[in-house]
């Protein structure tokens, strides 16, 4: 059966089924688990012959959410805020790795034209980061301490200045969305230029190295959010630009939910960048090692979160919906 003729002869079931669990009434365990099991038949029969379509991430994402209201306790329900971060945000977020990977090439790219351009245009630099910062930064250089912008703030002012910013730049990525894409890609592009271009301005200055063991300590984490917060523009955009088996309408509500759930989950995350550029990064005398160490458990815990585990928690969701055949 081709995969529209599939769509349409199930479609009005499966709508019911979504409405159903979005129903405030509940509904006893016994008829959930009825249309849950015939969903679930769609949904292998969807993964044999339609794999990696949008058919089957709909009815993969639908018996998701089934399973939970099944078998969620009222345990679980007090705990809402651990079951955000722990369950649902993750199995959702693993629908998005794809707008998750056109946002990290995108920034990197701009990253390397930034580091090129400077490279090549000695007016490039100040044209991006401005002439007050290049010109104290210069300064800083010639007094020994090229990192010296980072102890000029009290540490909780500066922490709590730089956790802000972050957010709203964060909210101003994801927001930017609307504009089908556009605008969240222009987010990228200027903070990738931005990056590119501060990095090859040390690295032009012989001091790399100097840079990078100081700036990644809160920058890996901080670069890898707005990366994310681009990744939540994104997934706005597609729900405007490709309804799937959606109407346009309730696709783009979708999109701004599960961005918006992106956004989110990134809050913790600026606050421990922010902490870290607050209070860790302006001990520039720190060993190496100390801050090779910060810098990789930091890109270890994004990868972590927002890679790896999505993808056990997808695996073994699907473990478990096969083992109830």
């Amino acid at each position: 059966m081709r995969e529209a003729a599939f769509v349409k002869q199930n479609k009005n079931k499966w709508v019911a089924f979504e409405e159903a669990l979005n129903s405030k009434r509940e509904l006893s365990p016994d008829q959930l688990s009825d249309l849950y099991i015939e969903l679930t038949d769609h949904l292998s029969y969807a993964k044999t012959f339609y794999p990696g379509s949008n058919t089957q991430l709909y009815l993969n994402s639908i018996a998701s959410r089934a399973h939970q209201k099944i078998y969620k306790t009222k345990r679980e329900s007090k705990n809402r805020i651990v079951t955000f971060w722990k369950i649902e945000f993750p199995q959702m977020f693993y629908a998005h790795q794809r707008e998750l990977l056109i946002s990290f090439l995108v920034f990197t790219f701009f990253c390397f034209v930034g580091a090129f351009s400077a490279a090549n245009d000695g007016d490039f630099v100040r044209s991006i980061l401005g002439d007050g910062y290049v010109n104290m930064t210069l300064d800083n250089i010639e007094k020994g301490d090229p990192m010296a912008v980072y102890k000029q703030m009290g540490e909780f002012n500066m922490f709590l200045g730089i956790t802000i910013n972050n957010i709203k730049v964060a909210l101003f990525a994801f927001a930017l969305g609307i504009f089908l894409g556009v605008g969240t890609i222009w987010v990228l592009l200027r903070n990738g230029l931005m990056l590119g271009s501060f990095q090859y301005f040390f690295h032009d200055k012989g001091l790399l190295w100097e840079s990078a063991r100081t700036i990644w300590i809160h920058g890996t984490i901080e670069i890898s959010v707005i990366i994310l917060a681009g990744c939540a523009g994104l997934v706005m955009a597609n729900g405007m630009l490709f309804p799937g088996t959606y109407t346009r309408l309730e696709s783009f509500k979708r999109g701004v939910k599960n961005g918006l759930k992106i956004v989110v989950s990134t809050i913790p995350f600026f606050i421990i960048a922010g902490f870290l550029e607050g209070f860790v990064t302006r001990h520039t005398e720190m060993p190496d090692w100390l801050a090779i160490t910060i810098i990789l458990g930091s890109l270890g815990l994004i990868v972590f979160y927002y890679v790896i585990y999505p993808y056990q928690l997808n695996k073994k969701d699907n473990h478990g919906q096969h083992s109830l055949h």
